[in-house]
């Protein structure tokens, strides 16, 4: 069984049913954590190391975040740009990270229509996603294809409750398959 890291990151988590329901979904899972990082950090003051110890016990990372302004909030980009330090996640000796998992959940207001080359962004979610995978590739850890709850502005109760058992079965899935398989980009075949 893989322990599982959640880095939670909605600064007015309270004001989104989403994020609620994904969380709620998956908060009494047995080696899952979820770490909240506005409520743990409300004055931006990350304690670097206890946010390593956590990195260092996982096999899985995820970040779960709304996408901001194509990215994600700034809690979880200062927690990005403090806590995988040189030397510890990349660079000489920065190996403490590799062959981890890594990979975004996301939610996002616009459709899954409105992310691709065809709709109102003109990029796929993964093109916005970008960043985060270089930043795994450079902690050599394995970069994953993202979770993805789109149209939360116009999402039924039913639908989101369907999601919201999709992203429990899905970390299910990570924390108990014997290997894990889910290529960030569809094969040639696919596309």
């Amino acid at each position: 069984m893989r322990k599982i890291l959640i880095l939670f990151a909605h600064p007015k988590f309270e004001h989104s049913e989403a994020n609620q329901a994904m969380i709620d979904s998956i908060s009494n899972l047995e080696n899952v954590e979820i770490r909240d990082l506005y409520e743990l950090y409300p004055d931006f003051n990350i304690s670097i190391q206890e946010e390593q110890e956590a990195l260092f016990q996982a096999d899985v990372v995820i970040w779960h975040h709304p996408i901001y302004w194509y990215s994600c909030p700034p809690l979880l980009k200062q927690w990005i740009d403090l806590v995988l330090e040189f030397g510890w996640a990349y660079g000489p000796g920065g190996v403490y990270l590799k062959g981890k998992y890594l990979l975004n959940a996301i939610t996002s207001g616009g459709s899954e229509l409105a992310y691709s080359k065809e709709g109102r962004n003109q990029h796929s979610i993964t093109d916005f996603l970008l960043p985060f995978e270089q930043t795994g590739k450079l902690c050599l850890m394995k970069y994953l294809a993202p979770f993805h709850l789109s149209g939360t502005f116009k999402i039924s109760d039913p639908e989101l409750q369907e999601k919201a058992k999709s992203y429990r079965e899905f970390i299910l899935q990570l924390r108990d398959s014997e290997t894990i398989d889910r290529p960030l980009r569809p094969s040639p075949s696919k596309l």
